[in-house]
C-alpha cells in the first residue's frame, strides 16, 4: 500500500495477514520511493471460502434445493435391483391452505343522478359498502361457477365422481355470479368516467372512516375516439355512430390500467380500445375539456345526456349483449380461419427452429401450417383424405404436451383404432390407454381414451381435465353417425376454455361452417387446413366379364371407358341365348324383394357358423339383377360365383395389384365369399411359416379349448393360404390377427365390411367393392359418395404404390353413368348436426347450476344458424323498439280502438272460419243457383264484389258463372294494355246500355225470363266486362272457395239473353236488382244464417258462430263504433299491431323458446318429474343420481329396474343374465329356452319398459311403447350369458344361439362395466346386497376367451 509518514519520520504500511484477513501495521525504512509495487501487500494467503458471485449463489441453490436428489439409504448400492411399489395417487399429500376469510367488505356505486343530495358532504359523495361472500372473487371460480373448487380425492383423479361439479364449460358468457360479485357501475367504466370527468376519487376504504388526503385533484384532459358502427343497420332517423365504453373499461378494470397519457395523445387504454373495435375505424375526435367548476352533479347530467344523444348509447341498458364484447371483430369475420399457409410453408424452420417433434421426412404444407398453429397454441381443423398425413399433427400435439409438461388426449370414435393408436404411439410417447374395460397408465401424459369416456369425465367433474391442453378429435366426420354423432357434440360443448383443439377429419363439403362452429362455442379461432390432393392418386375401373374398364382418374370421370364396358354389355346380351328379361341398370326392387327374403328366411333358422361352404345367398350385381334369379340352380351359382373370384384374383395377382381389400356389406357375405376359393393359395412356404409361429404365438393364451374354438380353426386354415376375413362377427383376439398379419403384407385377400375402413389403418394396394348397395339398418340403398370415398382411400399405400386401384365389381348388368358418377366424383356427405336431448344429458346439466340445458341447445351445431343471426336480429331490435310510435287521439275520450280492433280481427277470423266451412259443405250447393245474390272475394281491390250466380257449374265448365258489381277504378290505374283492349272489345265483350229512344223491341219489351229454351251454350269470352245502369261490371268464372258468403236475397235473371245473346237489355235488369238489395243502407244484403238456414250442425262451426255473434254485438257496444274516425284509427291499430307482433316475434326468435328441441325438453323434464329423478325444482333427487351413473343402458329402464328391486330375487348369475337385454344390440336372433325364473324377470322387465314408453307418450312425446321397449331391451342373448356365468365353456354357449362370436364377446364385455354402472347405483342407494350381488356377478363373466388382453396392448 501507499507509504504513510508519522511523526518523526517513521513510517509504515498497512497489511493482510493469515485466513481471516487481518490488518498488521509494517515498518519501512526511512527513504522508500512510491511505486506501484508499494501498492500490493508483500504476503497474501488465500481466502478461507472462494469469492461468491450471482453464479456461484444460483447454483448452490440449484443443487441443494431444486434438483431432485435419490435417498442414500434407500438407492444406495447395496439395493440395487430392488423394485418398489407405489401408488402415486393413493399417497399423494394435499397440504392444506391456510384459510380463506368468510367475507370481504366492497363498495357499491350509485350513478351521480341518483346520488341522496344529504348524502354528498360539499360535493363529495362517500359510497356505502356491502359484505360479499369471499369465495365469489376466488381465482378461477369462473372455471367452475361461483363457488371455489375443491380437488377431489385420489381415486376420482382420472374418471370422476358424481359428487364433483363439472368446469365450466369454455365459450360461455360470463358467470351469471359476476352481477353479485361486483357492485354495479365496477364493470362499465363509470367510475372512471367520473374522475376523468373532475369528480372527487373515492379514497375512503370500506368500513373506514376516513382516508389519506390527496388534495386537490386536477381535471385531465382527454379525446374520445369515436368509431362509426358499420354492422349496426342503418337509420336515418338514428346515429350511425358508438362507442363501446363498456369495452373500454372492463379492459381497464381488468388489467388496472388507468393511467393516461398527456393532454392531445391517445392513451394505452383508447390503444387498447381500437383493438376490440369490430369494423376499420375512421376515428372522430370528440374533445372534451372540462373545467373544474363543471364538476357539480348537474353539469354532470347534462354532459352525459349530450354525449349519450350524440353517440346513441343503448338506453338504461335494457338489451344486454348477447355476444362478448371483447370478441366483437369476430362477429362478422367469422371464427373458421384460412389462408398464410404460403408465407408458413416458405419460412417454417425460421418461424419455428425449436421442434418439438423431428420427422425423418419433409413436411406437407398442411401439416407444417398444422404444426405452425398448433406452436402459437390455436386450435385446428385438419380436413384431408385417407392416409394423406393427418397422424403427423396429433403427434406434434402429444409432444408439445410433453414438453410443457401438460396432457393431450386422443379420442376416437371405436375402441379398436384406440388399441391400434396406443401400439403406434407407444415407443414415441407416455401414452396411457383408457377405455370402459381397460385402464392402462392414467397417469401418463398422453392418453388415449374413446369419446364417451371423455364425456363421462366431463360430465363427472375428473380433476385430470385441469392438466389437458389439447384434445385431439379424430374422424370427425363420424358426428354424422346418427346413433353416437351426439357425443361429439356434448364433448365441444363441454370443454373448459383452457383446452384446445385438434381436429382431423376426411374431406367434407362444410368445413369452414363446422369449424366456425366451434370457434363461435368456444370463442376462439379455429385454424382451418388440409388438403384435397391425395398422396396416392387413386384410378377407378369396372370389372366386367373378365376385364377392366378404367372409369376414373384424376378425379376425372372418363366416358369413354365406361362406354366401353357399356358396348361389351351390348355385344354379349345380344349373343346370349334368351334366357329371361333384365331389369334394367339401376332397377332394384327385384333385387331388395330377394334380399328381404333370404334375410328373413335366414333370420327364422339357427345357422351353422362354422362350416364350410354353404348355400349361397343373393350375390346381385348391386346395380341390377336378374328377374329370375330365384329359379337359377342353386350349384350353378356357386360354380359361377366362384369362378367370378378366381378370374378376378388372378387378374390382380398378373398386375401385381395384391394385396386386395374386397368390401361386402354383410358378415354372412364376407364368410361365404372367402369359402368359395378352396383352392387359393397366395402364400410362399416361409410365408406361411411365419403365420403359423404367429398365430401360435397369438394364440396361446388361451386355455386348449378355447384354441380349437370352429372359428379360430377356420381363419387359422384361411390365413395359411394368404385369405382372410374381417368382420364384427368375428372374436377380438382373431380381428387383431388379421389386422396385423394384412399390415404385415402375409394377407394378400381381405374380405371384409365397411367397418375395417373406419376401424384400421391398414392401406392396401386394391380395393374392390363387391356391390355398390348396402342394408343401413332400413332398407336398401346406394352407397354415399362420402361411405365410397372413405373405403376406396384405402386404396394405394404411400412410399409404395405409384397409384391405387379401386374396383367396382359388375356381374350381369352396368349401372347407370349418371349413378356411377354421383358414387365416384360425387360431393361427399355434409358434416351435419345428430345432436338430441338424452335424460342422462338433462340430469348430468340439471346437477349445475351455472350452466343450463338451454345452453347446451343453443349452442348445438343444429342451432348454429339460428345463434349466428342473433346479433343482427338484437340490432334489429333495436331499431324497431326505438322508431317513433303514433298514438291514437281519440275525440270521444279515452282511446278505445285497440280493444275495438282486437274484437274486429278475432270476428273476421271467425268469419272466414265460418265462410269457409259453409262453402266446403254440401248444404250450401242447393243454395247456389242461378239469380242467387253473393259476395265475391276480391283480389285487387279492398272491398268484396257483390254478384250474381248467372250459370252454376257442368260437365264442359266446373266453375260457376257469376255477374259481380265491380268498382270504378281511376284511369291513372289502367293500363296501356287495359286501354287498348276496351278499343278492340267488340259489343258481344263490352256492353254499353243505348239510351230509351234507340233501344229495339227486344231490348225495351222482354220479359224478366225469358220463354223460349236456351242452348246452353256461352257466347261470351270470360271474362266479360262491360258497363250498364251507370255501373262497370264482369262476368267471370268462380270457385267455389273463392265465395265470401251467400246472400238471403235472389233476383229473377235471364240466364239465356245473359249468356247467348249478350243482351244489354238484360244485364241493365240484373244490375239494376243487384244495386235494389244495396238500398236498404247496408253494404251487402244479409248472409244466409249457417245454423237457422243452412242446418249446419258441426259442433265447432256452431261454436265459432255464436262466439262471432257475441263479438258483433260487443263491437257495437263499443264507443267506436260508427265514429267518424274509425277507418283512420283502424289504420293506425293495424301499424301499432303488427309492430307490436314483429317486436313480439323478434324476441321470441331471441329465446330460449324458439330452440328447435324446447318441446322435447320440457317433455322430458315432465317424464323425469312423474317418475321422481327431479322435484318441482328441478333439483336432481337420489333417484336421479342413479340414473346419470347408467350409460351403457337405457337410463330409465336401469333406474326403475333397481328401484323396482327387480334383482333382489334373483342370484348373480340370473341378475347379470337379465341385465344383457340392456347392452346386446342384434334385432333377430334363434328363440331362447329360458328357466321360470328368468321368463318371469323377463316379464316384469318388459312391462316396466312398456309402462315408462307410455308415459313418454302421454307427455307428447315421439315415443311408441312396443317401439320404445323393443329398441332398449333385447332378449337374445339371456340364455347364452346366464350359461356363461354358471361356468359353460365359450364353444358350448356358441352352440345355443345363432349370434356370431364376435357380437357375444362384445356383448358380455359390455355387461361388465353395466355391472359396474349397477354397483356404483347400489352404493348410492345403500344397497349393500345389490353391491355384493353385481360384484359377484362381474367376477363371473370375467374369463377366459371374453376377457383376453388384447394383442396390440400386451404385443405377441
Amino acid at each position: 500500500m501507499d507509504r504513510i509518514v508519522v511523526g518523526k519520520e517513521l513510517s509504515y504500511r498497512i497489511g493482510f495477514t493469515g485466513h481471516s484477513g487481518h490488518l498488521t501495521i509494517e515498518p519501512l525504512p526511512p527513504v522508500q520511493r512510491d511505486t506501484p509495487l508499494n501498492q500490493i501487500p508483500d504476503f497474501i494467503l488465500p481466502p478461507a471460502f472462494p469469492k461468491e458471485t450471482p453464479e456461484t449463489i444460483k447454483e448452490y441453490i440449484r443443487e441443494n434445493y431444486l434438483l431432485p436428489q435419490l435417498d442414500a439409504d434407500e438407492f444406495s448400492p447395496e439395493k440395487v435391483g430392488r423394485q418398489w411399489e407405489f401408488d402415486w395417487f393413493e399417497r399423494a399429500k394435499i397440504l392444506p391452505d391456510p384459510s380463506l376469510p368468510r367475507s370481504v367488505v366492497v363498495p357499491t356505486w350509485e350513478v351521480p343522478f341518483r346520488r341522496q343530495r344529504d348524502r354528498l358532504d360539499n360535493g363529495r359523495w362517500e359510497p356505502k359498502s356491502e359484505e360479499r361472500d369471499v369465495s365469489e372473487l376466488t381465482v378461477g371460480a369462473e372455471d367452475s361457477g361461483a363457488l371455489p373448487r375443491i380437488v377431489g380425492p385420489p381415486k376420482d383423479f382420472v374418471r370422476g365422481s358424481i359428487n364433483s361439479r363439472p368446469f365450466r364449460p369454455g365459450g360461455l358468457d360470463d358467470s351469471p355470479s359476476l352481477g353479485r360479485v361486483f357492485p354495479d357501475g365496477a364493470t362499465n367504466g363509470e367510475w372512471v368516467m367520473e374522475v376523468l370527468n373532475g369528480g372527487y376519487a373515492q379514497t375512503a376504504p370500506p368500513s373506514f372512516k376516513q382516508g389519506p388526503d390527496l388534495g386537490d385533484l386536477k381535471t385531465h384532459s382527454f379525446s374520445w375516439d369515436v368509431y362509426e358502427d358499420q354492422s349496426a343497420v342503418t337509420n336515418t332517423e338514428e346515429s350511425g355512430l358508438s362507442v363501446q365504453f363498456d369495452d373500454l373499461f372492463k379492459k381497464a378494470w381488468q388489467e388496472d390500467v388507468t393511467e393516461f397519457v398527456g393532454d392531445g395523445h391517445k392513451s394505452e387504454l383508447q390503444s387498447e380500445a381500437e383493438q376490440l373495435t369490430s369494423v376499420q375505424p375512421e376515428p372522430l375526435q370528440v374533445e372534451a375539456e372540462v373545467n373544474k367548476s363543471e364538476v357539480a352533479v348537474e353539469g354532470l347530467d347534462t354532459e352525459r345526456a349530450v354525449l349519450d344523444e350524440i353517440l346513441s348509447v343503448e338506453a338504461e341498458g335494457s338489451i344486454s349483449r348477447l355476444v362478448g364484447d371483447n370478441d366483437s371483430a369476430r362477429q362478422n369475420e367469422g371464427w373458421a380461419v384460412t389462408g398464410g399457409s404460403e408465407v408458413i410453408v416458405e419460412r417454417f424452420h425460421d418461424l419455428i427452429p425449436d421442434m418439438a417433434l423431428m420427422f425423418p421426412f419433409e413436411l406437407d404444407p398442411f401439416q407444417k401450417e398444422a404444426i405452425y398453429h398448433l406452436e402459437k397454441g390455436n386450435s385446428v381443423f385438419v380436413a384431408a383424405h385417407t392416409s394423406a398425413g393427418k397422424t403427423v399433427v396429433a403427434e406434434y400435439a402429444f409432444a408439445l404436451a410433453a414438453k410443457h409438461c401438460t396432457r393431450a388426449v386422443y379420442t376416437a370414435p371405436i375402441k379398436t383404432i384406440s388399441n391400434q393408436k396406443y401400439r403406434d404411439f407407444c415407443g414415441k410417447f407416455d401414452v396411457g390407454l383408457l377405455t370402459g374395460d381397460i385402464s392402462l397408465r392414467p397417469e401418463a401424459s398422453c392418453l388415449i381414451m374413446t369419446t364417451e369416456i371423455l364425456r363421462s369425465m366431463l360430465y363427472r367433474g375428473a380433476d385430470m381435465i385441469r392438466d389437458i391442453e389439447w384434445v385431439i378429435f379424430d374422424e370427425v366426420h363420424y358426428v354424422n353417425d346418427v346413433e353416437r354423432g351426439v357425443v361429439w357434440e356434448e364433448v365441444i360443448i363441454m370443454l373448459p376454455r383452457h383446452i384446445n383443439f385438434v381436429l382431423l377429419s376426411a374431406t367434407v363439403p362444410n368445413t369452414i361452417e363446422f369449424a366456425d362452429w366451434i370457434g363461435r362455442t368456444k370463442q376462439k379461432p379455429i385454424h382451418v387446413t388440409g388438403t384435397t390432393k391425395r398422396p396416392v392418386p387413386l384410378e377407378h375401373c369396372l370389372f366386367y366379364s373378365g376385364e377392366f374398364y378404367k372409369v376414373c382418374e384424376n378425379e376425372e370421370f372418363l366416358p369413354h371407358g365406361f362406354k366401353a364396358a357399356k358396348d361389351v354389355h351390348k355385344k354379349k346380351t345380344a349373343s346370349s341365348a334368351s334366357g329371361g328379361t333384365s331389369l334394367r341398370p339401376g332397377s332394384s326392387t327385384a333385387a331388395d324383394k330377394v334380399r328381404g327374403q333370404r334375410r328373413d328366411s335366414s333370420s327364422q333358422a339357427k345357422q351353422h357358423k362354422h362350416s364350410g361352404p354353404q348355400k349361397f345367398g343373393n350375390f346381385g350385381a348391386g346395380w341390377g339383377t336378374q328377374s329370375n334369379v330365384l329359379g337359377q340352380n342353386v350349384m350353378g351359382l356357386r360354380r359361377s360365383e366362384a369362378s367370378l373370384w378366381l378370374t378376378l384374383i388372378n387378374k390382380l395377382l398378373k398386375k401385381s395389384l395384391l394385396p386386395v381389400v374386397i368390401f361386402c356389406f354383410s358378415k354372412n357375405r364376407c364368410d361365404k365369399s372367402a369359402d368359395k376359393i378352396p383352392g387359393t393359395d397366395l402364400t410362399s412356404s416361409s410365408e406361411k411359416s411365419e403365420i403359423r409361429i404367429f398365430c401360435d404365438k397369438a394364440f396361446s393364451r388361451l386355455k386348449g379349448s378355447d384354441r380349437n374354438l370352429p372359428q379360430i380353426v377356420r381363419i387359422q386354415s384361411l390365413l395359411h393360404r394368404g385369405i382372410g376375413v374381417h368382420h364384427a362377427g368375428l372374436l377380438p383376439i382373431v380381428k387383431e390377427v388379421v389386422e396385423m398379419l394384412f399390415c404385415r403384407g402375409l394377407v394378400k385377400v381381405l374380405f371384409s365390411t365397411e367397418t375395417f375402413a373406419m376401424g384400421v389403418n391398414a392401406p392396401a394396394r386394391t380395393v374392390v367393392f363387391d356391390s355398390v348397395r348396402k342394408f343401413d339398418g332400413k332398407e336398401f340403398r346406394q352407397l354415399l359418395p362420402g361411405e365410397y370415398t372413405q373405403m376406396a382411400g384405402r386404396a394405394g399405400r404411400r412410399g409404395l404404390d405409384k397409384n391405387g386401384t379401386v374396383v367396382v365389381m359388375c356381374r350381369d348388368e352396368i349401372p347407370y353413368e349418371s349413378d356411377l358418377k354421383n358414387v365416384i366424383v360425387g360431393t361427399a356427405t355434409r358434416l351435419a348436426s345428430q345432436f338430441r336431448l338424452t335424460y342422462i344429458m338433462i340430469l348430468h346439466l340439471l346437477r349445475v347450476e351455472e350452466l343450463k340445458v338451454e345452453d347446451m341447445l343453443k349452442r348445438s351445431f343444429a342451432e348454429f344458424h339460428a345463434q349466428k343471426k342473433l346479433p343482427e336480429q338484437q340490432q334489429l331490435l333495436m331499431r324497431k323498439l326505438a322508431q317513433p310510435t303514433k298514438s291514437v287521439e281519440c275525440i270521444k275520450g279515452e282511446p278505445a280502438i285497440e280493444d275495438y280492433f282486437d274484437m274486429y280481427s278475432e270476428a273476421e277470423r271467425y268469419s272466414q272460419q265460418i265462410a269457409e266451412a259453409v262453402m266446403q259443405s254440401q248444404a250450401c250447393q242447393q243454395y247456389l243457383t242461378p239469380g242467387r245474390a253473393v259476395v265475391v272475394k276480391s283480389q285487387s281491390v279492398q272491398d268484396h264484389l257483390l254478384g250474381v250466380v248467372v250459370k252454376t257449374p257442368s260437365s264442359n265448365n266446373r266453375q260457376y258463372i257469376v255477374l259481380v258489381l265491380t268498382p270504378e277504378l281511376p284511369s291513372i290505374l289502367e293500363t296501356s294494355s287495359d286501354a287498348s283492349n276496351r278499343k278492340d272489345q267488340k259489343n258481344s265483350e263490352f256492353q254499353i246500355l243505348v239510351p230509351k229512344s234507340r233501344r229495339g223491341y227486344e231490348d225495351e219489351y222482354c220479359s224478366s225470363v225469358t220463354s223460349r229454351k236456351g242452348s246452353g251454350v256461352v257466347n261470351i269470352k270470360l271474362p266479360h266486362r262491360g258497363n250498364a245502369a251507370g255501373m262497370n261490371y264482369e262476368v267471370r268464372g268462380v270457385d267455389n272457395k273463392d265465395f265470401l258468403y251467400i246472400c238471403v236475397k235472389k233476383i229473377k235473371i235471364d240466364q239465356v239473353r245473359l249468356l247467348e245473346d249478350v243482351s244489354a237489355g238484360a244485364y241493365s235488369n240484373a244490375i239494376q236488382q243487384l244495386l235494389g238489395l244495396k238500398s236498404e243502407g247496408n253494404k251487402y244484403p244479409p248472409a244466409l244464417d249457417p245454423v237457422k238456414d243452412l242446418k249446419l250442425k258441426d259442433v265447432d262451426l256452431v261454436e265459432a258462430y255464436y262466439k262471432w255473434n257475441n263479438l258483433l254485438q260487443k263491437m257495437a257496444q263499443n264507443k267506436c263504433h260508427g265514429c267518424i274516425k274509425l277507418d283512420e284509427h283502424m289504420k293506425l291499430a293495424r301499424e301499432l299491431k303488427r309492430h307490436r307482433e314483429e317486436v313480439n316475434a323478434l324476441k321470441f326468435e331471441m329465446s330460449d323458446e324458439a330452440l328447435q328441441q324446447m318441446p322435447d325438453f320440457q317433455g322430458r323434464i315432465d317424464v323425469l318429474k312423474e317418475i321422481g329423478c327431479i322435484d318441482a325444482d328441478l333439483v336432481v333427487q337420489i333417484k336421479g343420481r342413479v340414473a346419470c351413473e347408467m350409460n351403457s343402458g337405457e337410463e330409465l329402464i336401469c333406474t326403475e329396474c333397481l328401484f323396482e328391486n327387480q334383482l333382489d330375487d334373483l342370484e348373480p348369475e340370473e341378475a347379470v343374465a337379465i341385465m344383457s337385454s340392456f347392452v346386446f344390440q342384434q334385432k333377430e336372433t334363434s328363440e331362447s329356452f329360458l328357466t321360470p325364473k328368468l321368463s318371469q324377470a323377463k316379464k316384469r322387465l318388459y312391462e316396466t319398459a312398456i309402462r315408462l314408453g307410455e308415459l313418454q307418450a302421454q307427455f307428447k312425446l315421439p315415443v311408441d311403447p312396443q317401439e320404445y321397449a323393443q329398441e332398449n331391451l333385447k332378449f337374445g342373448l339371456v340364455e347364452v350369458v346366464y350359461e356363461w356365468a354358471k361356468g359353460t365353456p365359450f364353444a358350448e354357449i356358441c352352440e345355443l344361439t345363432d349370434v356370431p362370436e364376435g357380437v357375444i364377446v362384445r356383448t358380455i364385455v359390455r355387461l361388465d362395466e353395466t355391472c359396474r354402472e349397477f354397483r356404483n347405483a347400489a352404493a348410492i342407494m345403500g344397497n349393500s346386497a345389490l353391491y355384493k350381488k353385481m360384484e359377484t356377478a362381474s367376477n363371473m363373466i370375467k374369463r377366459d376367451i371374453v376377457f383376453a388382453a388384447s394383442l396390440y396392448i400386451t404385443g405377441v
